[in-house]
């Protein structure tokens, strides 16, 4: 991780050669959620699904879409570092780590409880690593109790809610928040994915935080049979699934996200490219 300077969080490093416009974008536009850039893409399937029933042969452990849409969103975020930067207190951080939050429900009923799932990815991950890491997550989460949900428990029983609101904005916007709070925290990790697709939901956009410092948030829809069109106009129908994602367009530029999206289809597309390291070097 290297050593931690003057001006680095304890959640990520200042980054300090940064470019006259995105010095000064934090200090023009100071809110997360004024500034989101929305993205959608549709993502050919076909070879994906048949990957997964082989995959599945093969292993007792199973592994599903969702895993393989985790896996590749944390590797292009990984390989594509502008995505895991956040703007905390009107500056702009590199994150020290690379997490993927996720939301699991121990039951589907309109009152089923809702835990936090948070998984911490490293350099030489692969996609086994990182489904037993998923899979593992959620067999705790509907089994137990997540950090950040015991204390935000505890907190709702103490009294004056507006002073601890208050007081904990402040340690937010400079990183001081305490780890026992925040441990499972989606809003601060990388990247927040939810799975419409899994209770029968088309995607749709959804909006960052002002707390915290996710700055990407990825929604994923329904596998559905749609028509597609080839150079001359002749059309087929194969398997589909939508992905939207909203980000903070502070980060970075345009062509580095068009670039970004372009990486993340090809992996979704490929997902034999997920079985090495997570820092291994793409073609794209």
């Amino acid at each position: 991780m290297g050593k931690r300077k003057w001006g680095d969080r304890r959640d990520g490093k200042l980054i300090r050669d940064i470019d006259a416009m995105h010095y000064i974008m934090p200090l023009m536009y100071p809110n997360r959620c004024d500034n989101e850039a929305f993205m959608s893409m549709r993502i050919n399937i076909e070879k994906t699904e048949e990957y997964i029933r082989n995959k599945n042969k093969e292993s007792d452990v199973k592994i599903g879409i969702f895993e393989i849409i985790i896996a590749a969103v944390l590797k292009t975020i990984k390989l594509r570092p502008h995505m895991n930067r956040f703007i905390a207190n009107n500056t702009m951080y590199q994150r020290n780590e690379l997490t993927a939050a996720f939301t699991v429900k121990k039951n589907f009923r309109d009152d089923g409880e809702e835990t936090l799932a948070r998984v911490v990815a490293e350099d030489k991950d692969t996609l086994e690593t990182i489904n037993k890491k998923v899979v593992d997550q959620i067999e705790f989460c509907k089994n137990f109790e997540d950090d950040s949900t015991k204390a935000m428990n505890f907190i709702k029983h103490l009294p004056g809610k507006h002073f601890i609101g208050w007081l904990a904005r402040l340690l937010d916007k400079h990183g001081l928040m305490p780890k026992s709070v925040i441990a499972t925290d989606p809003y601060q990790c990388s990247v927040v994915l939810t799975n419409l697709g899994s209770i029968g939901m088309n995607i749709g956009y959804h909006h960052l935080m002002n707390w915290g410092t996710n700055s990407v948030f990825v929604v994923i829809g329904k596998k559905k049979k749609k028509p597609h069109f080839d150079a001359d106009g002749n059309m087929t129908m194969r398997r589909e699934i939508s992905l939207s994602m909203t980000i903070d367009e502070r980060l970075s530029d345009g062509f580095y996200y068009a670039r970004t999206l372009k990486l993340l289809k090809k992996l979704i597309e490929n997902p034999e490219l997920l079985e090495g390291p997570l820092d291994e070097e793409v073609n794209y």
